[in-house]
């Protein structure tokens, strides 16, 4: 029974990570292209539109991140998994900082 609900939990799991990675695939993708074409239309908010977008997809990719965490069989996996949440944690906190200085600036120019 319980060799059965392992098994389970590890299909859905499996089967989550991979929506939320093409999610945040998809996203990072789209916020791509926007960004393309807004720096083309010269539009001013184009790396705040970037950023948001960019901040998106990682989150997606993050939360993919930390579900893998539930499967993890060895310390050596689970260093790698926590390496990459790191990383991407920390890649999101930059984004963010990047949105609201962007953000603040856009404020004063409004001003």
């Amino acid at each position: 029974m319980v060799e059965v609900l392992h098994n389970l939990l590890s299909k859905v799991v499996d089967y989550a990570i991979f929506f939320f990675e093409f999610m945040g695939v998809i996203v990072l993708i789209l916020a791509g292209i926007r960004g393309v074409i807004n720096y083309f239309r010269k539009n001013p908010l184009t790396q705040l539109y970037l950023a948001k977008g960019m901040a998106m997809g990682l989150e997606f990719k993050l939360g993919s991140e930390i579900l893998r965490t539930v499967v993890v069989r060895d310390v050596q996996e689970f260093l790698t998994v926590a390496g990459i949440i790191a990383l991407r944690a920390t890649l999101t906190f930059l984004i963010h900082w990047e949105i609201k200085k962007e953000e603040a600036n856009g404020e004063l120019e409004e001003k």
